[in-house]
C-alpha cells in the first residue's frame, strides 16, 4: 500500500516508522532537513515542499497513493490537504485536528472537508487520560474488542509481592496473559516467558479481561484495596483538561478544574456543569493545601506548557495527592516527567500517531497500542481462511510465526477465550496480540 504522509513532525516521523517496513512511505515537508532526517532513518521517500500545493503533491504521486494522511502541526492547513487530495485522486484521506469543533462539523456532515477518517489531538488526550484515571495504578490501558478486553500497562513497584517472581509465578490469574516485560531503565519491551524474572521497578504489560486486569493491580499493590477514583483535580483549563472533566463528568464524577484566568474560568463553569471551578493560580502551594488537593486521588496537570504542567503535577504530589498525571506536548520529556516524579506522563501527539497507525495497518488490524517507544505493538486482528492460526492450535500455528509474537487473548462472539498452547483458533475469532515491532511486517501478512 502506498501512503503519502504530509507533515514530518513528531506526529508524522512515528506514523512514518511504524509503517516504513510493510508499506511504501512518502513524506512530504516544508522543512527539507525534515524531509532528509526521515529518509536517512527509514526507508521512505522524501518531498519537500508545501502540501497545500497540488505542484508538490503530484511530485509525492498523490495519484497512485491508496491513503494520504494530513499531520502538520496547523489544522486548516490538514483540512485544506485533504480537500485538494480529493480533486485528483481516489485515497483514503487522514487529517489531524487539535480541537473539537472541526470534529463536530466532520461528524455531523459525512465526508466533510475531503476528510474520510479525522482524529482530534484533544480528544484523544482527554480519553487516553481518563482510561488511566479508571485504573489506579495503571500507567497506561488501552480497550479491546470492545472494550472486553484489555491491554495495561504497570510499573511494579519495590514491595510488590509480584517482584522478582518470575512470569510463571506471578500467572495467578485464569483470563489475564502477561504478554510483554519492559525492564528497569529501558523503553524496550521483551516477551514475557514462564521464566522471565518480573524486576523490581521494571513494567509489565497483561491482556485480559478488565475485572481480571483489576485484580491483577490489586495484586501488584501489596494486596490493599483498589480504590476507585473519585476525587480528580484538574490543574489547567486547556481544551484537553476541559475534555477530561467532561469525560470524567460523563462516568458520574465530580472533578475540580483549576484555571487562573477568570474569563477562561466562567467558561469553563458554564461549559462543564459537573465540574466545580475554582479560578486561582494551580502553581500556588498555599493555594493547592486550603483547597485539600492532598485529599485527591489524581491530580491532572494541563496548563498548555510543559513546564507549567511538570510543576503544578510536582506541586501537587509534594502537597500529597496521591497520583500526578501531566499531558506533555514535546515527547521527548515524557521519560523526564516520569523520572522525576509524575506517576504517568500523556503526549498528545503520541496517542494521535496510535490512532492513525491502526486506521493504516495492513490486512484487518481493528485496534492498535503502540508499546514503549514503538518498540512494540499490541493489535487486534480477525481471523479468516487465510490466517495461519485459521483451525489450528495456538502451539501449532506460532511454529508458522516469528518468535516476537504472543496471543494475548481470545473473543468469540459475546465469548472470552483464554489462549492457552492448545487452544483452537476458528475462523471469526478476534485475535489480541503482542507483536514486537521487527516481526510486524511477517505477522500481519500471516495473521
Amino acid at each position: 500500500m502506498r501512503v503519502l504522509i504530509v507533515g514530518a513532525g513528531e506526529v508524522g516521523s512515528s506514523i512514518a516508522g511504524s509503517l516504513a517496513d510493510s508499506h511504501e512511505v512518502v513524506v512530504v515537508d516544508r522543512d527539507g532537513s525534515r524531509v532528509e532526517s526521515l529518509q536517512y532513518d527509514q526507508d521512505i521517500l522524501g518531498v519537500t515542499g508545501d502540501g497545500t500545493d497540488l505542484a508538490v503533491l503530484d511530485e509525492a504521486g498523490v495519484e497512485a497513493a491508496d491513503v494520504v494522511i494530513a499531520v502538520t502541526d496547523d489544522e486548516e492547513t490538514n483540512l485544506t490537504i485533504c480537500a485538494t487530495v480529493k480533486t485528483t485522486s481516489d485515497a483514503f484521506t487522514i487529517a489531524r485536528v487539535e480541537q473539537t469543533n472541526y470534529l463536530d462539523t466532520w461528524q455531523a456532515h459525512e465526508g466533510a472537508f475531503g476528510v474520510d477518517f479525522l482524529v482530534c489531538t484533544d480528544l484523544l488526550a482527554a480519553e487516553t487520560i481518563v482510561r488511566i484515571v479508571g485504573l489506579p495504578t495503571a500507567h497506561d490501558v488501552n480497550p479491546f474488542a470492545d472494550g472486553r478486553v484489555e491491554m495495561a500497562e504497570f510499573d511494579v513497584p519495590e514491595d510488590s509481592p509480584v517482584a522478582g517472581q518470575t512470569v510463571a509465578e506471578a500467572d495467578r490469574f485464569d483470563d489475564l496473559t502477561f504478554v510483554a516485560v519492559i525492564p528497569t531503565g529501558t523503553d524496550t519491551p521483551e516477551i514475557a516467558g514462564g521464566d522471565t524474572v518480573i524486576e523490581p521497578g521494571a513494567r509489565v504489560v497483561v491482556v485480559g479481561v478488565p475485572s481480571t486486569v483489576r485484580a491483577f493491580a490489586r495484586a501488584l499493590c501489596n494486596g490493599d484495596r483498589l480504590n476507585e477514583a473519585e476525587d480528580v483535580v484538574v490543574i489547567g483549563g486547556s481544551k484537553t483538561g476541559e475534555l477530561t472533566a467532561e469525560l470524567l463528568g460523563d462516568r458520574g464524577l465530580s472533578p475540580r478544574i483549576v484555571e487562573v484566568d477568570p474569563e477562561r474560568a466562567r467558561e469553563l463553569a458554564e461549559g462543564v456543569p459537573s465540574a466545580t471551578v475554582l479560578s486561582h493560580d494551580g502553581t500556588d502551594p498555599e493555594f493547592l493545601t486550603r483547597e485539600h488537593v492532598q485529599d485527591a486521588d489524581v491530580v491532572v496537570a494541563s496548563l498548555g506548557t510543559d513546564e507549567r504542567s511538570l510543576l503544578a503535577a510536582l506541586l501537587a504530589k509534594r502537597v500529597g495527592a496521591e497520583r500526578a498525571i501531566a499531558v506533555v506536548e514535546q515527547p521527548r520529556y515524557v521519560e523526564l516527567f516520569e523520572a522525576v516524579g509524575v506517576d504517568v506522563a500523556v503526549n498528545p501527539r503520541e496517542v494521535t500517531a496510535e490512532e492513525i497507525t491502526r486506521f493504516t495497518r495492513e490486512r484487518r488490524a481493528e485496534n492498535v497500542a503502540i508499546i514503549g517507544s514503538g518498540g512494540a505493538e499490541v493489535l487486534e486482528v480477525e481471523i479468516d481462511d487465510e490466517s495461519v492460526l485459521a483451525g489450528r492450535t495456538i502451539q501449532d500455528g506460532a511454529a508458522d510465526l516469528p518468535s516476537g509474537v504472543v496471543v494475548g487473548a481470545i473473543t468469540r462472539g459475546d465469548e472470552l477465550v483464554t489462549p492457552r498452547g492448545d487452544t483452537v483458533v476458528e475462523v471469526g475469532d478476534h485475535v489480541v496480540a503482542f507483536v514486537q515491532a521487527d516481526a510486524m511486517t511477517e505477522v500481519t501478512s500471516k495473521l
